[in-house]
Order: structure tokens, then sequence, then C-alpha cells
């Protein structure tokens, strides 16, 4: 892709969190950039809960001119863990945040051409743009078919309480051999999103199990794949002129589940290197290499194939990394805390 040093005329596919933020990024380029998305103007949707980092997410929105806190929901103060009924322990957190994500997303393309309902042919495509970017996510509807694919099932509510909410501030349980976790999160006003993913598919279960338990309306229900294969997995990043960015090409840090920060780093190291399809797979591997040791680690627990001393240098990387960066990861990294969620 040397050649284009040029204005180019840009096909981004899929309007969630990577392809929105890439629109916004773009609008102020000298490129012509249109988004497409399959779903009707009315139907579009932000699936999956909408936890984040502030100060990350802060950053993000400045560079479109936006104030992150015009979206921010619930500033976090701890997050409830529970193992077992023996084993429960809270997390303190600086920065883990709920945010309006389809809010955020509307707000990113309002001013961008984007065009609703079913996309053209990759050949129609071709025929009109001089680049298309693959923003479908766990789809990956214009990349050629991965070799192998990991993923988890998720299922979530949104759900409203009438009669005070049950947690005041997110609270999880992992599910024994790290194969998901339930999760709690606070969208103030007395609604809350509620779900699960889990490899072993018992996250509809756990869900409604929590519902009943704890009651609320339900608001919403939502449901899809989560893929937790890593870049390293994920190649072809690029084919002729598609390239891969965000979740198409396993942007998930699979310990936590979380997509939107990783895949909005994407969108910084194409804008980086879109000019040279090589030079954006090198910056990708290098960026994502300790993804690779997370979904080794996580895979060997879930497939029960694990031995703590064999997979203690990879345990302790992962700790390192998420230490250095814990106001990346929104809250306070502790060794026994990751214990317990390992050994669990």
């Amino acid at each position: 892709m040397n050649e284009f040093q040029f204005i180019l005329k840009i096909a981004v596919m899929g309007m969630g969190v990577a392809g929105s933020y890439l629109m916004a990024r773009l609008k102020n380029t000298e490129h012509e950039a249109v988004g497409y998305e399959r779903m009707t103007e009315d139907r579009h949707d932000s699936i999956c809960a909408w936890g984040t980092i502030k100060s990350v997410l802060d950053g993000f929105c400045k560079k479109t001119g936006r104030n992150f806190d015009d979206f921010l929901i619930h500033n976090g103060r701890n997050m409830h863990v529970k193992m077992n009924d023996d084993v429960k322990f809270d997390i303190g957190l600086k920065g883990l945040c709920t945010y309006n994500k389809l809010g955020l997303i509307k707000d990113f393309i309002k001013d961008c051409k984007i065009i609703y309902g079913a996309p053209p042919s990759i050949e129609e495509l071709e025929k009109e743009y001089d680049m298309i970017v693959d923003c479908t996510g766990f789809h990956r509807v214009y990349l050629p078919k991965m070799k192998e694919d990991f993923f988890l099932p998720t299922y979530e509510y949104k759900v409203e309480y009438e009669n005070g909410v049950p947690y005041d501030d997110f609270y999880i349980e992992p599910f024994p051999g790290m194969s998901g976790y339930f999760w709690y999160f606070p969208l103030g006003d007395n609604f809350a999103h509620i779900g699960a993913g889990d490899y072993n598919k018992n996250h509809i279960k756990a869900t409604d199990a929590f519902l009943e338990k704890h009651g609320g309306k339900i608001v919403a229900t939502k449901g899809r794949p989560i893929r937790l294969a890593t870049p390293d997995r994920c190649k072809p990043y690029y084919s002729g002129k598609v390239v891969g960015v965000g979740e198409s090409i396993g942007t998930v840090y699979a310990l936590l589940g979380e997509g939107i920060i990783p895949s909005m780093q994407c969108v910084e190291i194409f804008l980086e290197n879109m000019h040279d399809f090589k030079a954006y797979e090198k910056a990708v591997e290098k960026h994502y290499k300790v993804y690779a040791k997370v979904f080794n680690f996580v895979r060997a627990k879930i497939h029960k194939d694990f031995s703590f001393l064999k997979a203690l240098p990879d345990f302790m990387s992962i700790f390192l990394y998420m230490k250095k960066h814990e106001d990346r990861f929104g809250m306070n990294i502790k060794i026994a805390d990751l214990l317990k969620v390992a050994k669990a």
C-alpha cells in the first residue's frame, strides 16, 4: 500500500466503537471517508456493557474536539468481586466508569457521511474506494476467514430498579476456571447493565439467576459473541484494499473481556500507518504482544490444561504489565487479587 501517499477515498465498514472513532478522526484530514452501518439508523445500537477508563477516553475525545464528561454516567470507586461464598473482596478503582457508549458513537459520526442498511458487495466497494476498513468486529465480514477463532458468547440486560439498586458500584463474579464472568455495571438513576460471557455457555443462566434474585424491570436485551483470539491469531490483517481495525483483528484483552480502549488504540495505530499496511501489521504486533500471553493464560485455564508453575512467567508478565499501566486499567492492581482469580 506504499503507493497511497495521496488523498484517499475510504470506506469504513461498521459503526461500532472502532468505526465511529475512526470516522471522527478522519473527519479533519484530507481523506474522503464514507461510513457504512448494516443496521438501519433507527436500529443502530451498541451491544455489550458500557465500561471504560475515564482518563483514556478523555484523551481520545479531546482528539475529536469532544468532552468525555458529556457522556459520563458513573464514576466507580470500588469493584466488588465474588469468587465464591468464602472468597469476596473489593478492588479499589481509579478511573473505571460507565458512559453513554451509544451516545458517544452517534456523536462521533453525526457530521459524517454514513450509509445505513445492507452495505454494497466487496466487488462494488473495491470499484469505488481506494481503501476498505473492516471495523465489523467479531463478524470480520471483509477480511479472509481466520484459520482458528476463539470467542465467548455473551448476554446482557439493561435493567431498571424501582426499589433501589442491588449494588452501588461495579460487581463481578468470575466463573470457575476463568471461563468468563458475570457483571453488574451501574448506569445511574436506578439503571444497570447485568450480563455475562462464558465459554461454557452458562452466561444466560447466571444472568437470569441474578435477575430473579434481585428483581428489576428488563428494558433491553442484547447478546453477541466476543472474540478473545488475539491479533497474533487473527491474521491476515489486510488483503488487497481491505484492512482490519479493532475487534476484527482481535483487539480484546482476554482477562477482562475489554475491547473499547484496545479498539480505539488500534485506530490510532492505523492512522499512523495507513499508507503502509506492512508497517501497520508490525505496529499492531508490537502493541498487542502481551495480549497473546494473557490469551494463552486464560485459554489454558478454560481448557483445564493449566499448570501454575508453567504459567508463572506469563502470570508475572501479565501482573507487571497491568501494574505498570494501572491508570490504563482503571484499578489498583495487586498481585494477591490477581492470584485469587488465577487460582479459582
